[in-house]
């Protein structure tokens, strides 16, 4: 059966009855244009429209600024489609795409300003913009509007999922402060890290959708491992394009990982395959977050192929993620599941 989940890009990549191992590649940006959820998501913007006013208007300047950027707003799709392959068509979709998505929104508030960043996707962040106080306020705004819109869709299972992502997020998030300049951190520690306060919420989009749909537990189960594995391969290729990616294109200064003293897979597998000098450059950098280093950096992850492993651990997990759909029922929007997690691999931004 072909493909029907089209939008992603020139021609799909993947069906749900295809290895991932061959496919070909592709610069296509992930879940833009997936018209069998347009319809569904101009909901999910007319409910975030909605839920955005606040009587203090700096509260909704903000939250408008950051959402309007821009953004792949995979977490609210990843729901939808879920709904979809289990043939769920309960109203409460709309909203809980609309919680997935603040959450999201406000953990990005609160990670620039940790990370003191100045651009993302192009554009001035919000605390560059409107300075750090305003910035965690209002993210702190979005977490609370988010859980009042959970109480209202009276799921206690909802509520149970999404407050424990929520906490672990946070816990991801300190566990990444604490691995900061950490340049003996390992792949396994790294995983841990990104499963934490990135594919968390991936995995809790899906499985929300799954309960939505009073699911059978297999049929949770698949899609809460689809949504980890494809988390945990977005943020992989993330990382990788820090030090392949074009500036423009991401809409953010590459080498701020560098930066900002974070260890993550290529540097990790560049120290691995590099003579002793170069390994004690990369480390050097890691410790002092020295980016004025990253040119030379940027050689020895390429000389040491230290992308193409980190790439390969990312397309692992986009199989898995592949394979967790084959598990739903097949349809096209189980399908569309399966050739979203090819196309979060090979994509530029």
């Amino acid at each position: 059966m072909p493909c029907a989940c089209t939008g992603l890009g020139a021609k799909p990549i993947i069906c749900a009855n295809s290895p991932l191992e061959t496919v070909s590649h592709s610069n296509s940006n992930p879940a833009t244009g997936l018209p069998l959820i347009d319809t569904d998501m101009r909901q999910v913007d007319a409910v975030i429209a909605e839920r955005l006013h606040s009587d203090v208007p700096l509260v909704g300047q903000i939250s408008r600024y950051i959402l309007g950027a821009g953004g792949k707003r995979l977490r609210p799709k990843l729901l939808l489609l879920t709904c979809g392959a289990l043939q769920c068509q309960d109203v409460r979709r709309f909203q809980m795409a609309a919680v997935v998505e603040f959450i999201h929104t406000a953990t990005l508030l609160h990670d620039d300003v940790v990370d003191d960043s100045t651009l993302r996707r192009g554009m001035e962040t919000a605390n560059a913009a409107f300075g750090n106080p305003a910035s965690v306020l209002v993210g702190d705004f979005l977490y609370s509007r988010a859980f009042q819109m959970m109480v209202e869709a009276q799921s206690m299972r909802i509520m149970e999922v999404l407050a424990e992502a929520t906490n672990v997020i946070a816990e991801g998030e300190v566990l990444q402060l604490m691995h900061m300049h950490n340049a003996d951190l390992t792949q396994a520690q790294y995983t841990e890290v990104i499963r934490s306060k990135t594919a968390k919420l991936f995995e809790a989009s899906a499985r929300v959708g799954a309960i939505l749909a009073q699911a059978t537990p297999e049929h949770e189960d698949a899609c809460a491992r689809y949504g980890q594995a494809l988390g945990t391969a977005f943020q992989m290729v993330d990382d990788v394009l820090d030090y392949t990616g074009d500036a423009e294109l991401l809409g953010k200064n590459l080498g701020d990982d560098l930066r900002e003293g974070k260890t993550t897979l290529p540097l990790i597998a560049a120290m691995q395959r590099s003579n002793a000098l170069d390994a004690h450059t990369v480390r050097n950098a890691i410790e002092n977050g020295d980016a004025s280093q990253l040119p030379a950096i940027l050689a020895i992850v390429q000389s040491t192929g230290a992308t193409e492993v980190a790439m390969q651990a990312a397309q692992a997990q986009a199989q898995l993620a592949a394979d967790a759909a084959r598990d739903l029922p097949d349809n096209s929007y189980s399908r569309c599941l399966a050739e979203l997690a090819a196309q979060s691999v090979f994509r530029s931004t």
